[in-house]
Parts: C-alpha cells; structure tokens; sequence
C-alpha cells in the first residue's frame, strides 16, 4: 500500500466513523457516541503522523478523494452537533438546577440549624 493510498485509508476510517457517530447521536445513545469519538480521535493521531501535508506528486485523484472525505466528516461533525448541543444545553440546565437546589439546602441548614 503506498503512502496516498494508506492516508486515503485512514480517512475513509475516519468518515465512516462519524457516520456512526451521527446515527449514535440520532439514537441519543451517548454512551456509544463517546466511544466512537475515542476511536475517531486515535484514527486522527494516526493521520497526523502519516498525511505530513503537501508533498509532490499527489495527483488530483487523491485531493479530490481527500477532500470529499474531508467535507463529509466536516458534514458529519455539523449532523452530530444538531443532536448533542440540545442534549447538553438541557444536561447544563440540570447541573445548574441541582447546584441551585444545594445551595438552597445549606441555606436552610445554617440558617434553620439542619
């Protein structure tokens, strides 16, 4: 396998990733989100230490390829934000109700002696 085409490789990896990652997400199963993420951010420690950036000889079959798979896990990326930014706007909005709740709470004990 030649250095394009194991970089080529290692995207298409990559892309098929955040495929799963998006029907993760669409499922709300977060759990499997967080797990494909992992293995998506090791497939990308990988591709820093092979696709090392310009170099000649490339051809414009290969940046086309790259490219695509690069817009596709952008797209993917985007697709995965739709369904997680909500999830966690609302798990935020817990966190900062059980802190209030607390807050209260101790309020109460020192001022009531509980």
């Amino acid at each position: 396998m030649t250095q394009h085409e194991q970089i080529l490789a290692i995207y298409g990896s990559i892309s098929a990733k955040t495929g799963e990652m998006v029907d993760a997400a669409k499922a709300s199963d977060w759990d499997r989100l967080v797990e494909l993420e992992k293995d998506c951010r090791a497939l990308i420690e990988t591709l820093m230490h092979v696709d090392t950036g310009p170099r000649g000889g490339a051809g414009a079959r290969f940046v086309q390829r790259k490219v695509a798979f690069i817009r596709k896990v952008l797209a993917d990326d985007a697709e995965v934000r739709k369904f997680t930014e909500p999830w966690m706007s609302r798990l935020e909005a817990l966190i900062g109700s059980a802190r209030q709740e607390r807050k209260l709470q101790r309020a109460y004990e020192t001022d009531y002696g509980g």
